[in-house]
């Protein structure tokens, strides 16, 4: 049995408490972010079931997902869909460009996918000329017709803006 607080626990009861905790809210029409601890087959489904949409990043926990976007998007070359760039902040600059593409769309085994993304942002730092590049897959059940590639970019910056400034409250208070 998980020692109460531990990493596994919160890891598993996260996953156990989303569709709860959704359950009691108005979805319809929103867009739901998660992080790649909830990119889950049931969440999707139960997301495009009460009329919202998904947008989710892909990593190790869903191996053949992440594997065959990233493997997708690392054969092709073309110039990014949209680039956006940040003014400088906090003595950094960000670039952020991303990909999409709806080929995927009826091969990976994850339901509702209406297109696949990859998302590159470089930050330099002012200071000392440094770079740092960060490269992020995922999916959204949103169509090309109801997200473009610059909106699927903003859903995905968005998501961080609310991971980052409701996380530190999260854990405290919920533990």
């Amino acid at each position: 049995m998980p020692v109460k607080g531990s990493d596994k626990e919160k890891r598993t009861n996260e996953i156990k408490i989303a569709i709860p905790l959704l359950s009691c809210l108005d979805i319809k029409g929103k867009t739901i972010t998660a992080d790649a601890l909830l990119t889950q087959r049931k969440l999707a489904r139960y997301i495009r079931q009460r009329g919202a949409h998904y947008h989710f990043t892909a990593k190790n926990n869903q191996k053949k997902l992440f594997e065959e976007i990233s493997s997708f998007f690392e054969n092709v070359s073309w110039k990014a869909n949209f680039t956006s760039q940040d003014k400088p902040n906090h003595g950094r600059e960000e670039t952020r460009k991303i990909w999409v593409t709806t080929e995927l769309n009826n091969f990976l085994n994850f339901p509702h996918v209406g297109q696949a993304f990859k998302v590159e942002r470089i930050t330099r730092h002012q200071k000392t000329g440094k770079e740092t590049q960060v490269i992020a897959y995922g999916i959204t059940s949103k169509s090309p017709e109801l997200a473009t590639a610059e909106q699927v970019l903003r859903d995905n910056r968005q998501h961080w803006s609310i991971e980052n400034s409701c996380h530190y409250i999260l854990d405290w208070n919920y533990d």
